[in-house]
Parts: structure tokens; C-alpha cells; sequence
């Protein structure tokens, strides 16, 4: 049996009243995902445990089938497995956005940066800013920075993405001696980029800045299970994201690398189709995450979030289900976690699930959405049991 989970990064959503009090997911045009639903067994799944953030990172670690409670520590460490930096156990990684700010918090990601320059970026903080860590470029606006020290990984900061608008010195850490260096860096980082040479090109193409870089998401090395001892299955990753790459290298799947996959709006969905449904052949297991719809919750684009997932369901989801029909097969379709477009941020709300494929008996549920699951037979389940009951149902 093959198995596969497709999740739509913040998918589900909230009624909006534009939409006659109707989520995005209602109104999107998905009829493979409906498909799913009548031929299959649906639920809703919480993939947040209580108290812990609703961040990308906790949620896909449980709907990999680890449960975060013991497993998590942290997003900068499952970020520095993804670009490849190997981090000892007195090591800290966090997850270095850069940003546009003024006073403010004008935008978390410094208005979509370009790699290369963000690279340009980073390695001008390496050369200009005191510091005994390192910072080391990603993609885009998420990049890293690792310091040696236990202690560090105590330090409090929000997300970027959950305080725009928000006053910059409201949300800086401090208390501690750890704290206050990573304080002062992200304050130190502003006279460093906003004199660079490649902001003053991206300004002059009328584009943001990236004048502030947000210290964040930070923890130790952890430690997992090998994915293939934990459900004997021989598994890979298709993700643009570092944070689900990074999971993946920790859990010993194969990531997947799709030209044109972005982790952005612009992805290119039929490449991750087809790429999708070409490692049907080798692998067992497939974790295919597609992150559009989150970015345009964040952006509280509702239009956007919509065309997000009927191009999930049109050219990731379409493909993927013709080539499963050459095997013994399940499929799993769900969000990490909501992303409302009012809210324009994360909620630790259960996410609506189905798996559908050998074996399942149909529930009765005749729609893929946040409201019709309740009437399945899956019921409230535990995120970090998804596969288990995938491979029992």
C-alpha cells in the first residue's frame, strides 16, 4: 500500500461575508477534493496540541506523525536541516526573517525579497555585526542565524507575521543577557541593510527595503525516530518550504527538489503534480505540502486564497489521483492549520480531513470543506495519528 498526505498550508478558514458566509474552501471550485469526500471517511484533525503555537512547524510535525509535545523544539533547527548546517547540541537556530519596518512592523518577509539578494544581505550582517554567531541565507526573506549557547533558546520573541502593523519596540525581548544580544542585533541590522546597495536598487525599482532582520523560532537540535523504522514505509518530502525540508531530513525522507516550486503564490502547481505522481514508482510514502494558501491569508486576499486552492485541487490533486490508480493506495487532503484572511494569521483550530482511497468505506459526506467533515465518521482526531489511521482504517 502507498500512502499520501497532500496538505494546503492554512487552507481552511473562516465565513466571510463577502463570500455570503461561505470560507474560501466552500466556495473554491475543488471537485477532486469532493470526490475524495464521497468515496471516502472524513473528520476534523487537531494538529495544534493545546497551549503550543499554531505555527507550520508544530502542525506538520504532527501531521508527520510525531507527536510535538515530545518531539518539538523549536523552527530554526528544522530550518538549518533544510540549507544543510549542522548544528551541535550546544547550538541555537533561529529563523531569521528580513523585514520592513519603520517605526512599525510594515511587512515580515521585506515586500518578498529576492534570494540573491537577501544572500547579499546576510553576508553583510556577517560582516558588520558583533556577534559570536552566524548568520547563514536561505530563501528569500527566511534565512538563520545559529549561536552556541543552551540558554539562548529561552529567549521569547513573536513571530513577525503575527504583529504587523504592530509597534517594533513593543515586541523586542529583553530581560536576560541572551535577550539583549539578540535585541541588539535585530536593532544593530538597521543602520547595516538600510545603507546597503541592495536595498538602495530595490527601492529604486519600487520596492520595500529589507532594513530589519526579526530574530525568531528559535531551538535546540532534535531528535527523532527514522520515519522508515517508525511505519516501515520508504517516504519523501515535496515542499518549497525550509521548515518542512528541514522536518524531513530529521525524519530521514527524501526531499524532493520541483523547479518552479516557490512556496509563494507564483508556484508552479503542475510541477509539483508531476513530480508528485512520478515518485508514486519509488516511494511508499509522499508528504506533498503546498504553501499558497497560507501566503494569501496572510495577505488577507481572499481571491488569491481561493485560485490557491482550486490550483491545488486542479493540477496537484488531479494528478496525483490518476497515478494512484496504478497502485494500492490512500490519500490524506488537509490543511497544516487555518489561516483566516480576516484574522490574517495562524489559529490552533482542528483542521477538516479526509482519507479516501483502498480499503475506506464511504461516510455519507458529500463535500470537502470545514463544516461538512463534522458529519463524518473520523470525528475529532490527533494529528500525530494520521498515518496510523490511515494504515488501519
Amino acid at each position: 500500500m502507498k500512502y499520501v498526505i497532500l496538505v494546503g498550508d492554512g487552507m481552511a478558514d473562516y465565513p466571510l461575508d463577502e463570500l455570503d458566509g461561505k470560507t474560501p474552501l466552500q466556495v473554491a471550485d475543488t471537485p477532486n477534493m469532493d470526490q475524495l469526500a464521497e468515496k471516502g471517511a472524513c473528520g476534523l484533525l487537531r494538529t495544534v496540541p493545546d497551549g503550543m503555537e499554531a505555527g507550520s512547524d508544530v502542525a506538520n510535525l504532527s501531521i508527520m506523525g510525531y507527536n510535538p509535545r515530545k518531539y518539538y523544539t523549536g523552527r530554526g533547527p528544522l530550518e538549518a536541516a533544510s540549507i544543510g548546517v549542522e548544528l551541535s547540541p550546544e547550538d541555537v537556530a533561529f529563523r531569521c526573517n528580513l523585514i520592513n519596518a519603520d517605526e512599525r512592523i510594515v511587512d515580515f518577509n521585506a515586500d518578498h525579497i529576492e534570494t540573491d539578494d537577501a544572500a547579499e544581505l546576510i553576508d553583510a550582517l556577517n560582516t558588520h555585526l558583533e556577534t559570536p554567531g552566524r548568520f547563514y541565507a536561505g530563501v528569500s526573506y527566511r534565512n538563520l542565524f545559529v549561536i552556541t549557547g543552551p540558554s539562548y533558546a529561552d529567549v521569547r520573541v513573536e513571530p513577525p507575521h503575527d504583529i504587523v502593523g504592530e509597534p517594533v519596540d513593543q515586541h523586542l525581548p529583553s530581560g536576560s543577557v541572551e535577550a539583549d544580544h539578540i535585541r541588539d542585533l535585530m536593532l544593530s541590522s538597521r543602520g547595516i541593510l538600510e545603507s546597503h546597495r541592495v536595498n538602495h536598487e530595490r527601492m529604486a525599482r519600487g520596492k520595500r527595503p529589507a532594513n530589519m532582520i526579526w530574530l525568531w523560532g528559535q531551538g535546540t537540535r532534535p531528535s527523532m525516530e527514522p520515519f522508515s523504522e517508525r511505519y516501515g514505509l520508504k517516504g519523501a518530502t515535496i515542499t518549497a518550504v525550509d521548515l518542512i525540508k528541514g522536518l524531513g531530513v530529521y525524519a530521514g525522507l527524501e526531499n524532493i527538489h520541483v523547479p518552479g516550486a516557490t512556496g509563494y503564490l507564483d508556484t508552479d502547481y503542475r510541477a509539483k503534480g508531476r513530480y508528485a505522481a512520478d515518485a508514486l514508482e519509488e516511494y511508499d510514502f509522499l508528504f506533498v505540502h503546498v504553501e499558497a494558501p497560507d501566503e494569501a491569508g496572510h495577505a488577507g486576499d481572499v481571491e488569491e486564497k481561493i485560485k490557491a486552492i482550486e490550483s491545488i485541487d486542479r493540477f496537484v490533486l488531479g494528478r496525483i489521483l490518476d497515478a494512484m490508480t496504478e497502485y494500492d493506495s490512500r490519500i490524506s487532503v488537509l490543511p497544516d492549520h487555518p489561516t483566516p484572511v480576516e484574522v490574517k494569521t495562524h489559529v490552533p483550530d482542528p483542521v477538516p480531513y479526509v482519507i479516501a482511497g483502498d480499503g475506506v468505506e464511504p461516510d455519507g459526506v458529500k463535500s470537502y470543506d470545514e463544516f461538512s467533515v463534522r458529519e463524518g465518521s473520523l470525528g475529532l482526531g490527533e494529528g500525530h495519528r494520521l498515518i496510523e489511521v490511515m494504515k488501519t482504517l
